[in-house]
């Protein structure tokens, strides 16, 4: 992560939080600071049981890391990220 936040400079970062098959919102929260990254989308949680991360534990995570000012997506299907 911190290689492609040096070489890319990403401004957005798309994620997993669900934590099972995944990151979890801690790990996401890390990957995050080293990407280096000012907005982020969530991915791949809630759609089952065991995927049990939310955007709310994300930002509890980020605001842990003093990354507060990153702000989380939730866009809803069909929505866009603007």
């Amino acid at each position: 992560m911190r290689l492609i936040g040096e070489l890319h400079r990403p401004d957005l970062a798309m994620l997993p939080i669900g934590g099972h098959y995944t990151m979890d919102p801690s790990s996401a929260a890390l990957a995050i600071e080293f990407l280096g990254v000012d907005e982020v989308v969530p991915l791949h949680y809630g759609t089952f049981p065991i995927l049990a991360g939310t955007p709310a534990q994300l930002r509890e995570a980020l605001a842990a890391r003093g990354l507060g000012s990153v702000r989380v997506h939730e866009p809803e299907p069909g929505e866009t990220v603007g």
